[in-house]
């Protein structure tokens, strides 16, 4: 049985009513749509990929921007989304879309609960990568993406690394994006 995902416009709705600011919802549904230019070109490769758990994730990924703009913000929106009762798969999207994800030490350096919040799944790594490269409404290169985590981070920071191979998976797969 397949989960039950939150229409388009559900989602939106939730943004709003969690207290979303009008810029973080028009960089949601950015993120989104970028998310699904990607899942669809992964589908015309013979990937299965789930589109519309791509395009309601990708709407709700930064629904903890709500209440905080730290990083802490893909803990947080993950217990929005649970609060709301959201399908796992969504929730562990919200959970692994901040960096290039965060791995478990980096987890126990910020206090999160120890465990991996890489991407796993291709839909993850799909909004994870699509939030990366949208910044606020405009799709930015790869090279402007490394460059800002390495002046925010410090440039050996593992989120650097994580965001770089995301980029060779997707190239390797759909060539330059």
């Amino acid at each position: 049985m397949s989960e039950r995902l939150p229409s388009r416009q559900e989602a939106l709705s939730f943004l709003i009513q969690s207290g979303c600011k009008p810029n973080v919802v028009r960089h949601c549904e950015a993120v989104s749509d970028y998310a699904l230019r990607l899942a669809k070109a992964f589908e015309k490769k013979g990937r299965n990929v789930n589109i519309r758990l791509v395009e309601i994730a990708g709407l709700l990924h930064d629904i903890g921007r709500s209440k905080t703009h730290t990083v802490d913000h893909a803990m947080v929106g993950a217990q929005i989304a649970r609060s709301l009762r959201q399908p796992d798969s969504i929730v562990r999207i919200i959970e692994r879309h901040a960096g290039g994800g965060i791995t478990r030490n980096e987890a126990r350096r910020l206090g999160w609960p120890v465990r991996d919040y890489v991407p796993q799944t291709l839909e993850e790594k799909i909004v994870c990568y699509a939030d990366k490269r949208v910044a606020g409404l405009r799709i930015v290169p790869i090279e402007k993406v490394l460059r800002t985590y390495a002046l925010d981070l410090g440039e050996t920071h593992e989120a650097i690394d994580l965001i770089r191979r995301l980029h060779r998976e997707f190239v390797s797969l759909l060539g330059e994006i």
